[in-house]
């Protein structure tokens, strides 16, 4: 959304303003003299390829003899105006651009028959691709629409950013990096004190004693580094925003989100995070690395909370991608229109990135110590982005990544990159399909034993909470409360 202008959906709003302009009798040249603005920029917010700021909606309302409210109306103003949105949608979905045809332009010569049929036949084809889908189950469609509505507020919550502040200054946390003491302290305050075990059930990541006053957190994070305070402070955040056992996985979901986003806000505090961050802009010196180094967090940390903070208080759309080596996606988050790859849900888990975006360019460098900067060429646009890779606890390797559109690189170090590459993604054409010669050479002559993951069909355990086995937790609460 464009800072300052209320929140609206972009295509119901262009075709409202389309139809009262075209109801008062006035061509788009006339609206745009009206209006102070070009015809092109006009023709972009009609078809709703871009958000209005307030000035200009108020211009628009005014000029049309409406109220500002009424261009914000949810409802298409009228039924063909419903259907061409409904086709536009559907035309920019993974399914259809898969099949590789060309997108049908609802103009005012098409008739409305057409269109009920196209859209009619583009739901049918929605429905089969669904039903074909066999891994997006009840967490997988959870999980899709938390990631929409966390979109749709550029991935921030204010009022979690306030308690994390609030919680700080009662502990008194002044600058720097978060330090273990500071976070027992937090746990004090909430009458609660931290302990390390051996024996936490396997289906747990943390336990908290509510009657004893006791949060229970591995060993492996005894060392340091932000694994601690951040399992520390999510264990707390569950007592702070008063949850009560999941009731399914949409709100389990929901409540994970909030306390990584809480432990995230607490180890790098919104207003010294903005401080750094602006002055880094000023500089054109951004870099996740530098908000790394300055908050004592991992590299997934800091990029990550960029993304609750660049795009409402930096004016910075941009994207994040968590990539394994063979190329699926395990978490990501875009507000700039990158246009990750999904299934026929929207779900991006588990779908895996072009071979040619710098999250998988990443894994051929040789130098691992610094980022690594490229500009992708892409059906969406040009992008720059910003790429690191590390490994997890089994020793597979992983990228992490954010990437901006080609206008905001001005304000990253690595703009000047000469790295660059060309994505046709989702087109099967760019890096799906092997080199004709290889296809040639191999094809019914091989046969490849596909790698088989055991969770994909193994069960939750049932219990009070989703995948947590109730008797071994309570059996281990038994035994510490002797």
């Amino acid at each position: 959304m464009t800072p300052g202008a209320p929140s609206a959906d972009p295509l119901t709003l262009g075709r409202r303003v389309r139809h009262l302009r075209t109801q008062r009798g006035l061509t788009l040249d006339q609206l745009a003299a009206d209006t102070g603005v070009s015809a092109s920029q006009l023709s972009l917010v009609e078809n709703g390829h871009r958000e209005p700021r307030l000035g200009l909606l108020s211009a628009l309302a005014q000029a049309l003899g409406v109220p500002t409210a009424s261009l914000l109306d949810p409802e298409p103003p009228t039924r063909r105006a419903a259907l061409e949105i409904a086709l536009e949608r559907a035309q920019g979905s993974p399914a259809y651009a898969r099949l590789g045809l060309p997108a049908v332009r609802p103009s005012r010569t098409l008739p409305t028959e057409a269109l009920e049929a196209l859209v009619g036949l583009h739901g049918e084809l929605r429905r089969r691709d669904e039903a074909a889908s066999a891994t997006p189950e009840e967490a997988r469609r959870a999980n899709t629409e938390l990631r929409r509505t966390m979109r749709a507020v550029h991935n921030h919550l204010p009022e979690l950013e306030e308690l994390a502040e609030q919680q700080l200054r009662a502990a008194g946390h002044g600058a720097g990096p978060l330090t273990h003491r500071t976070v027992a302290r937090m746990a004090a305050e909430l009458g609660l004190t931290i302990l390390y075990v051996d024996d936490l059930p396997h289906s747990t990541r943390t336990v908290t004693d509510l009657e004893n006053g006791r949060i229970y957190l591995p060993p492996a994070s005894t060392p340091g580094g932000h694994g601690l305070r951040s399992l520390a402070l999510q264990a707390m955040a569950h007592q702070l925003l008063k949850h009560s056992a999941p009731v399914d996985y949409a709100d389990f979901l929901r409540q994970r989100m909030e306390i990584n986003y809480y432990a995230a806000a607490c180890l790098v505090p919104r207003t010294p995070a903005l401080e750094l961050l602006r002055a880094a802009k000023a500089a054109k010196d951004l870099a996740v690395e530098d908000f790394r180094d300055a908050f004592g967090i991992t590299h997934e940390t800091a990029a990550w909370r960029l993304t609750n903070l660049a795009t409402r208080d930096l004016d910075i759309p941009l994207h994040f991608l968590r990539v394994t080596e063979d190329g699926a996606l395990t978490k990501g988050y875009e507000d700039d229109g990158v246009g990750l790859p999904a299934d026929a849900a929207g779900a991006v888990e588990g779908q895996h990135v072009c071979r040619r975006w710098a999250a998988r360019a990443v894994f051929a460098q040789r130098d691992r110590t610094t980022e690594f900067h490229q500009y992708t060429d892409t059906p969406g646009g040009t992008f720059w982005c910003s790429a690191q890779t590390g490994r997890n606890a089994s020793g597979s390797r992983f990228s992490i990544t954010v990437g901006v559109p080609y206008v905001h690189a001005k304000w990253f170090r690595g703009r000047d990159t000469a790295v660059r590459a060309r994505s046709t993604c989702p087109d099967d054409g760019c890096c799906k399909r092997p080199p004709g010669e290889l296809a040639d050479r191999w094809a019914g002559r091989s046969w490849p034993s596909a790698t088989m993951h055991a969770h994909v069909l193994a069960p939750l355990p049932t219990g009070s909470f989703p995948g947590v086995d109730d008797a071994e937790v309570y059996a281990f609460l038994e035994r510490h409360a002797r």
